[in-house]
């Protein structure tokens, strides 16, 4: 069984990627203050059936870059370790921030991809007006860490509503994630919350309906802006279709994980 841990360096970057077990390729992006390590039960329980590329996106994790990198930027980078990668047909999933990426580098490189899973994501903001509301937001955020530190960051980050519904989980698996928030660096977030942050990104809402790739959205019925959100993008989307998670709020594929692997297998098998 193939396991790689590895990095590959693009122009100033240095990204770090894992590659475990083989068959059909499952390329996952994490979200915001978070790694690859956020997918470590999924990759246990399934690299048997598929191989999985895990990636540790700019700002975070492992993953080093001399210049900041804009959501465009990013998604360039990604196709260049893909092609090195020797990666195609690629079902391509990503949670939160790492779904925001899924999804514009499926706009800008749709015959690469297979399929997409979409796990608590957007397709940026519609108004000029939002977007620069949500740079300002973005930037509070950015100098809050710049202020005040790494850990006061993500203790304020814990509290926020997005993740009330984690205080539930198991005190392990809460320490767990929290360690891997920990882990990040105030630079590595600061640059991501600037330049790959959904007022910054470009907005999708008007070319989804350009999208005819098997799609998959994944909400948590706790977190009803993002189901709000994702029914919204269903009716975009002729190509998708939308699972609401019971008894899940923001991180599907942490709360009920169990329910997340098996739905996205099953997603998989029947798109290969």
């Amino acid at each position: 069984m193939r396991f790689d841990r590895l990095f590959y360096t693009i122009n100033d970057a240095s990204y770090w990627y894992k590659i475990s077990g083989k068959g059909q390729t499952i390329v996952l992006l994490h979200g915001f203050t978070g790694s690859s390590l956020t997918w470590d039960k999924f990759v246990e329980r399934w690299q048997s059936d598929f191989q999985i590329v895990t990636i540790d996106l700019p700002g975070h994790g492992r993953t080093k870059t001399e210049s900041p990198r804009t959501m465009e930027m990013c998604c360039d980078d990604l196709v260049e370790l893909f092609n090195h990668l020797k990666l195609k047909d690629i079902h391509l999933a990503g949670y939160s921030m790492g779904g925001r990426t899924a999804l514009s580098f499926a706009m800008t490189y749709p015959r690469l991809i297979k399929s997409l899973i979409l796990e608590s994501a957007s397709p940026g903001l519609e108004l000029v007006r939002e977007r620069n509301n949500r740079m300002r937001h973005d930037e509070k955020l950015a100098q809050k860490i710049e202020n005040e530190g790494l850990a006061k960051f993500i203790d304020f980050w814990e509290s926020i509503p997005l993740f009330e519904t984690q205080k539930a989980l198991p005190e392990e698996i809460r320490q767990t994630i929290r360690n891997e928030r920990l882990a990040q660096t105030e630079e590595g977030l600061v640059q991501s919350l600037r330049y790959m942050g959904t007022g910054t990104q470009p907005s999708w809402w008007s070319r989804l309906d350009q999208l005819h790739i098997p799609i998959l959205l994944i909400a948590g019925e706790r977190d009803t802006k993002f189901v709000q959100l994702n029914k919204k993008m269903k009716y975009s989307l002729q190509s998708s279709r939308l699972v609401v998670a019971e008894n899940a709020g923001h991180a599907i594929h942490v709360e009920q994980a169990e329910f997340f692997g098996r739905i996205v297998s099953e997603f998989v098998f029947a798109t290969t």
